[in-house]
């Protein structure tokens, strides 16, 4: 059986170009077949030069400071810290109206989730109004998000709720409790901004899509049941956060700690806010409905408890809030002592949690708007802000999804719209604050639970099942650990899970049988494409990873487990033995001295089975290293090809001289 040479190894011929004017080439059958080419060796600093850039500066950040004058760079330099500066120079009062308006419609949205938040971290309504003041300010001189609003989120405010009360009651000591906050506040800001100035971004995308999703299913469901108290008008509920806990609390309440006062306002307005966020999504022109719902929800809430007195009732409302803006809380800090370890702990976790966040805000909208992000400045623009925001009595902030929407439906042009927001909550505290007495606790459980119901997404779920079976796994491990156990095993789960899921794939990596496609010089997977046929006495393998420490065993004895199943099929049919076996190495990328150790062991293997082994397209970096531990003169230098479709044609001639 004889293959036929693609036609494009016959340039040199068709050229006139001689083998020795291109290199390298060799000639077979009479014709002249390019062989696989060397790259030029780099010294080692050259190729640790090399590989730190590409690990850490892929994008190039200095490209824009190249061939300016010092005065220039310096200029750019500060641009680059404050985004602000570079397209505040063109500026308009047009972009400043659509800036405007979107600014006012998420203030409205954001004061009544502000005071909804704070409780959910178990700390005074006013923290979640100081939280959307500062940390909005900074973010907005130094984020390169046009569209991402910054302020307390429902799944943050959960986690660091329930990290901080597993070590300080907030109703006991609620002074040591706001300390503890804000020094996790502190180190989640110094995380993101160090993961930030050494460019480690890529360190968020160990958290899977699948993984995240269902850890926000689950943090969502956990949000909903822990509003229950608020919603109920339960005064004696568990602390802990497990679905099994909080039902049986909410259970043992419904004789004597149920209050129908409080269930008639809260069932009612989270009709309101569901039907508003609906014909929201239903149609876009109407979004403002679901903006002004909750603001709206408020107003009506706090005007019928107080004219008809509720709160003497029974119908728990959120009491006075302190009036002015953020107070300094840069002393109140744990610096040392034993609160100083778990406040880093809690800090790392939160932070986490909220680049994920803000991550995925930031790239979604600044998708659909086709403009930049860069991961690494907005890690340094979220560590800022947290920071200053520990400072000035500030939790943890982040960007937030609902009033991003919000945002980017309103037409705002900048992050202008952050800074309006922030002059509309300073307004609010100064002014404003004495009138939100009386709102019933009823109606922040249901803005809390109209909000986290949007973080559970089926849809996501359903297409994780349909695409990727572990995927899933993943999803569910984190859904239920988050639902059943707590936030901190829920997490634990879903980074876990992960990190099982490249260890996987890193260490059992696919491999697959090629064919020839009829009629082409083609070489695919067989399974993909049933009518590719496999060249008798020739048996082809790829390799579709790098190969490691981790897998080169693997990878050996899989290679000769596909040996052995196509000999023992062949004996079958009365086939003819394999003579060549040809390894395609275009996935290969890199390889170690693990990897090449398990390449000599299978070629010593194969020798004594009397079957040859060719290479055939191996990358730059595997040709040299396999040059470099003399890899090649082992084979013989006439075993590397450039195509399969190279290699087969040079096997096929031998396989019918050796045919008896």
């Amino acid at each position: 059986m004889s293959h036929r040479i693609p036609d494009e190894v016959d340039v040199d011929r068709i050229t006139g170009v001689s083998a020795s004017e291109k290199s390298p080439s060799v000639p077979v059958d009479g014709r002249y077949v390019r062989k696989v080419g060397t790259p030029q060796k780099e010294n080692l600093l050259d190729e640790f030069r090399s590989m730190f850039r590409e690990m850490f500066f892929p994008d190039d950040p200095l490209r824009s400071f190249k061939g300016h004058p010092r005065s220039r760079k310096l200029l750019l330099g500060v641009e680059a810290v404050f985004p602000i500066l570079r397209w505040g120079r063109q500026y308009t009062l047009s972009k400043f109206k659509n800036d405007l308006i979107a600014g006012i419609t998420i203030a409205s949205l954001c004061i009544p989730q502000d005071i909804a938040y704070a409780k959910l971290a178990h700390l005074p309504p006013q923290y979640g109004l100081y939280s959307s003041f500062v940390p909005p300010l900074i973010y907005a001189f130094m984020g390169s998000s046009r569209d991402i609003v910054i302020g307390p989120v429902t799944v943050v405010s959960l986690l660091l709720g329930t990290l901080l009360q597993n070590e300080i009651d907030p109703v006991k000591d609620p002074l040591e409790y706001r300390r503890l906050a804000f020094t996790a506040t502190f180190f989640a800001g110094i995380t993101q901004a160090t993961l930030g100035c050494l460019r480690l971004g890529f360190l968020i995308d160990f958290l899977s899509h699948a993984a995240t999703v269902g850890f926000m299913a689950g943090a969502a469901i956990t949000i909903m049941l822990q509003q229950l108290r608020g919603f109920l008008g339960i005064k004696k509920f568990t602390t802990k956060t497990d679905i099994v806990s909080v039902m049986r609390s909410v259970f043992r309440a419904i004789h004597h700690g149920w209050n129908w006062q409080t269930i008639v306002i809260g069932a009612c307005f989270l009709a309101f806010l569901l039907v508003a966020k609906y014909i929201g999504k239903k149609n876009k022109k109407f979004f403002w409905i679901s903006a002004l719902a909750p603001l709206t929800s408020v107003i009506l809430a706090t005007f019928f408890v107080f004219i008809t007195r509720a709160d003497k009732h029974g119908v728990q409302i959120v009491g006075d809030i302190k009036k002015g803006i953020n107070p300094p809380s840069a002393h109140q800090l744990f610096l040392s002592g034993p609160y100083l370890g778990k406040g880093f702990r809690i800090g790392v976790v939160a932070a986490m949690i909220a680049l994920t966040d803000a991550f995925a805000i930031g790239r979604a909208f600044a998708a659909l708007k086709d403009y930049p992000i860069d991961g690494n400045r907005e890690m340094v623009a979220l560590g800022t802000m947290n920071i200053v925001g520990s400072l000035t009595s500030c939790y943890v902030a982040t960007g937030s999804f609902s009033r991003s929407a919000v945002n980017f439906m309103a037409g705002c042009e900048t992050t202008v719209s952050n800074i309006v927001m922030s002059i509309i909550v300073l307004l609010n505290l100064e002014l404003i604050t004495p009138l939100f007495k009386y709102i019933p606790n009823a109606i922040l459980a249901a803005i809390i639970i109209s909000a986290a119901s949007g973080l559970i997404d089926v849809n996501a779920m359903i297409l994780i099942w349909k695409i990727d079976k572990f995927d899933f796994i993943a999803c569910m491990g984190a859904f239920f650990g988050v639902v059943f156990v707590s936030i901190e095993i829920g997490l634990l789960i879903a980074v876990s899970i992960s990190f099982a899921k490249i260890l996987l794939q890193v260490t059992r990596p696919r491999t697959a049988l090629l064919g020839n496609i009829p009629a082409t010089s083609v070489y695919r997977n067989v399974q993909q494409y049933p009518e590719a046929t496999k060249v008798p006495g020739i048996l082809i393998v790829r390799v579709d990873s790098s190969i490691y420490f981790s897998n080169s065993n693997y990878v050996k004895e899989r290679i000769l487990r596909w040996l052995a199943d196509e000999e023992e099929q062949n004996h079958k049919k009365n086939l003819p033995r394999i003579q060549y076996l040809i390894i395609e190495m275009s996935p290969v990328i890199d390889i170690d001295t693990s990897g090449i150790h398990a390449l000599e062991d299978l070629y010593r293997s194969l020798e004594k089975r009397d079957v040859k082994l060719a290479l055939a397209n191996p990358g730059p970096v595997v040709v040299s290293k396999l040059y470099a531990s003399n890899y090649v003169d082992l084979i013989g230098q006439d075993k590397l090809f450039l195509t399969v479709a190279n290699a087969v044609h040079a096997c096929v001639p031998k396989l019918e001289d050796e045919e008896p």
